[in-house]
């Protein structure tokens, strides 16, 4: 049996370049970004209040300042909460401390 048909030569498959994704067949449409599991947008990074009213020293004796970074329960709230950045988030805690002990706010409930 002769096969008279001739068939065009296989030509190799071009180099992939480096951390290119692999190419998958059986993939059903175009990548979303991100992964299972993960959130549809990134959040804004909050700014902290207090640096951005130029406000130094959070004193006990400030009650509006210090009240907003409490729930009405008198729980403090945390800085992912509030996005008080670190150096007034101590002064807030410090100043809620003393507030308690002169029960100008309530421990809890």
């Amino acid at each position: 049996m002769e096969n008279n048909e001739t068939t065009p030569p296989v030509q190799p498959a071009a180099p992939r370049p480096a951390g290119a994704p692999p190419m998958h067949r059986e993939s059903s449409g175009p990548r979303r970004p991100g992964g299972p599991g993960r959130g549809r947008f990134a959040p804004r990074r909050k700014v902290c209040r207090l640096c951005a009213e130029h406000i130094d020293l959070v004193d006990y004796k400030q009650a509006q300042i210090v009240k907003t970074f409490c729930t009405d329960t008198g729980k403090m709230l945390s800085r992912r909460i509030t996005g008080a950045c670190a150096k007034h988030q101590r002064q807030i805690m410090r100043a809620v401390k003393i507030n308690r002990n002169l029960s100008l706010m309530s421990y809890s409930g």
